[in-house]
């Protein structure tokens, strides 16, 4: 446990800052899950709307810097082509 004021307030700061960015990731993720679950129900109009929230919650996260640009990039890039292949 810290002792000096600073470090004491470093602490809490963090905490905060790690039950954002937990908020921010598992957003994101449930997001990327209905998609993935709309595509295999094969349900078209479903995965298009949960493609944008989707694409929202993770260009989010990207921008806030829980995730880096390339990872963004290529999670959209996967969703995307997974509903457009659809039938």
């Amino acid at each position: 446990m810290p002792n000096i004021k600073s470090a004491k307030k470093r602490v809490k700061t963090n905490a905060k800052k790690e039950d954002a960015n937990t908020i921010f990731k598992s957003s994101m993720k449930t997001a990327v899950k209905k998609v993935e679950r709309a595509v295999k129900e094969e349900n078209k109009e479903m995965a298009v709307e949960s493609l944008k929230t989707a694409t929202k919650r993770i260009d989010k996260a990207c921008t806030v810097g829980i995730i880096k640009n390339n990872k963004a990039a290529r999670d959209k890039s996967r969703l995307t082509k997974m509903v457009n292949e659809m039938k």
